[in-house]
């Protein structure tokens, strides 16, 4: 890869035309619903905010001709990616400022306020929270939201069975000291690596090291012992405290809605902060659907399951798609070509249950072969014309979700139902389905050749 960290990055991203730079926004709410417009769209630019006012490429990948065609890409990529160990340095700008224990100030950032009824300021959304388990002892890093209480205290809500939970639980039911470090900007590859469903037990940064062909390079933490992103902006590291919680939240969340509320939570007491020279913030706010997230989240998590379908013995499964306006989330669409009966129930009961697709899912659509899961329309169209209700939609009960999902009831959050609806066409009598209305691939494609460059300007293509 041509980059190492934020900076390579954004360097990059300016040079390739998708890097806007804006001086002068003010932290409070301004950085944040310029955010949201940008996110708005799928083609957005990366945003830099400079001289905030009131304080003085990724993977690496061929993009392909659609979006299965990177979804398959990626696919094929990350099951064949070996974790590497990664390798400890000694030297990072990160010890250009170094501040301990009382001189510690959290509000030294500029720090946005993302959303109108936000409960407070959130320098983590495109963070990574580094926890190490203290039974098994690998280090996860994860993308958790973190909100700024004081100058040396932190909230961090993580949402149930993420495997940063999983540990958080751990430490408190044993009762052994927990220390936590956070990133707040660091190469937007680890920041990826912190938010799609990497293996139980995998280090993230042996995934990054894995996709890179190279050793993540990190350091150790001064307080924590933890392994930090030696290429970081800007590091915390602390102490977590489950006695006395304070209330975080409430935060705009990735479903579009403010649906946990606020609630008491674990908090961090910062002992120590490093940042590099003139540091800079990785923000990744979630919002209303379709947003940023939801663009490249969908991609991301859509091939890990994919992979894990077929590694569960599902045949045949030509492309899997979490639709942006379902937050990469709620939405999921699955096409097969059809092999025996009850294929497509299957594959939508692996798909729905499977580790990259488990959490707080609400529709599982199985069409096939010849319909584009991620084409909006082609799904509608598959659902409208081969889904015959009563026979054809069934429901999964008490399955994975969690504080986050708006439409359980505050009282009942934990569980929630899939709909498994399988828009094929019936298995029985699949040769007799009437047939599609349309021309010929090969007509099409002649008819382009042919007409396109009068019709469109191009080759044949929109």
């Amino acid at each position: 890869m041509e980059y190492q960290d934020l900076r390579d990055w954004i360097q990059i991203a300016d040079e390739m035309g998708e890097l806007k730079t804006l001086k002068g926004c003010d932290w409070n709410l301004e950085i944040g619903a310029i955010t949201e417009l940008v996110h708005h769209k799928e083609d957005g630019p990366a945003v830099l905010f400079e001289d905030i006012k009131g304080l003085a490429l990724t993977l690496g990948l061929p993009s392909g001709e659609t979006k299965m065609d990177f979804v398959k890409i990626w696919k094929d990529n990350y099951k064949s990616i070996k974790p590497i160990p990664a390798k400890f340095v000694k030297k990072s700008g990160l010890f250009d400022n170094v501040y301990k224990d009382g001189d510690v100030d959290m509000f030294k950032f500029p720090t946005p306020l993302w959303h109108d009824k936000d409960g407070g300021r959130y320098i983590g959304t495109g963070s990574v929270d580094i926890t190490r388990d203290p039974d098994e002892g690998w280090v996860n890093y994860g993308t958790y939201r973190v909100m700024i209480h004081d100058k040396n205290k932190l909230g961090f809500y993580i949402s149930p069975g993420k495997h940063g939970r999983i540990q958080r639980e751990k430490y408190a039911a044993s009762g052994k000291p927990f220390k936590i470090a956070m990133s707040f900007g660091h190469d937007p590859l680890t920041f990826l690596a912190g938010s799609i469903e990497v293996p139980y037990g995998v280090p993230e940064y042996e995934f990054i090291g894995g996709l890179r062909g190279e050793p993540f390079e990190m350091i150790e933490g001064e307080y924590s012992g933890l392994p930090i992103p030696a290429n970081a902006e800007i590091v915390i590291e602390g102490d977590v405290h489950f006695d006395n919680p304070k209330v975080e939240g409430p935060f705009g969340e990735w479903t579009g809605y403010y649906a946990s509320a606020e609630r008491a939570e674990p908090w961090v007491e910062v002992k120590r902060i490093y940042h590099r020279n003139d540091p800079i913030i990785l923000g990744s706010p979630p919002g209303r659907p379709p947003a940023e997230l939801g663009w490249y989240r969908s991609y991301l998590r859509s091939a890990p399951i994919w992979d894990e379908m077929e590694k569960a013995g599902v045949p045949d499964v030509k492309g899997v798609w979490l639709t942006v306006s379902g937050g990469s989330r709620l939405m999921m669409c699955v096409a097969i070509k059809q092999r025996y009966p009850g294929h497509a129930k299957q594959a939508a009961i692996v798909a729905s249950q499977c580790h990259a697709g488990a959490y707080l899912g609400r529709f599982v659509i199985v069409v096939d072969d010849d319909i584009d899961p991620s084409n909006t329309d082609d799904m509608i169209w598959a659902m409208s014309s081969r889904c015959e209700p009563e026979q054809d939609i069934d429901i999964l009960r008490r399955c994975w979700s969690g504080p986050l999902d708006p439409v359980i009831h505050p009282t009942k959050k934990g569980f929630n139902s899939r709909a498994i609806i399988d828009a094929t066409r019936p298995y029985e009598w699949m040769k007799d389905f009437p047939p599609v209305a349309e021309s010929s691939k090969e007509v099409l494609d002649a008819t382009a050749k042919k007409w396109g460059a009068e019709l469109f300007g191009t080759n044949g293509k929109k």
